[in-house]
């Protein structure tokens, strides 16, 4: 298990001295929608003159046309990003046109498909698409699998569900970890470290138990050690 932390702070100033201070650690970091927009490519590029040992997550939760969705899977082998993301939902001819596309080079990053956002409850997931959030996220899950990506974007809670109707060996990255059992803010189905091994994730993603504590590198020591 991996841990990814969340870049989401309010400026990139502010993210930038998060990412020295996590010099030194084997840990993935991931750049969100908001990190991104603001500040773009020579974000990405600054996190990796800190330490070429960072391996970056870009966060963007692509979701369009098949060949839109691939041409921006190309562009993102030109930010040399190690890891991206897909939404489920646009379908299995839109991720295996990505994958198809992401044939040609020879190490492309990991390519994981969103399949319920930890955001949602049961109730508010059914309002949107109709179904229970276990029986959907194990048909995105078979949908992103049979397509050739990586892995999958869950909740803890759907880990080992999704590994049981794929593979052992698919990828799951679960956001919402209270490591130490923190606040859920705006998350609905969150969970702490052991939760995350009992259900064998491979990648959890930490956000705001991190850069809002005093002392932030001192709780990526006690995760990673807690790994």
């Amino acid at each position: 298990m991996k841990l990814c932390v969340a870049l989401d702070l309010p400026t990139k100033e502010e993210n930038i001295s998060l990412v020295k201070q996590l010099k030194g650690f084997d840990v993935w970091l991931k750049v969100g929608l908001r990190s991104y927009i603001r500040d773009g490519k020579p974000l990405l590029d600054e996190i990796k003159s800190i330490s070429s040992s960072f391996r970056i997550f870009l966060d963007l939760k692509i979701h369009d046309i098949p060949n839109t969705m691939a041409d921006a899977a190309e562009s993102m082998v030109g930010l040399g990003v190690d890891m991206f993301n897909v939404h489920a939902s646009s379908g299995k001819i839109a991720m295996s046109e990505v994958m198809q596309r992401l044939s040609k080079f020879e190490n492309p990053p990991i390519v994981l498909a969103v399949t319920a956002l930890t955001s949602f409850d049961e109730e508010g997931f059914f309002g949107v698409y109709n179904e229970t959030i276990a029986s959907k996220v194990i048909r995105f899950s078979q949908d992103a699998y049979e397509s050739g990506l990586n892995g999958v974007v869950c909740s803890v809670y759907e880990s080992r569900l999704i590994k049981s109707h794929t593979c052992e060996r698919f990828l799951t990255l679960t956001p919402g970890i209270r490591p130490f059992g923190e606040a859920s803010d705006d998350q609905q189905r969150v969970a702490d470290i052991a939760k995350a091994k009992e259900e064998a994730s491979d990648f959890i993603v930490v956000g705001r138990p991190i850069y809002r504590s005093n002392d932030p590198r001192g709780i990526v020591q006690k995760i990673v050690q807690t790994i």
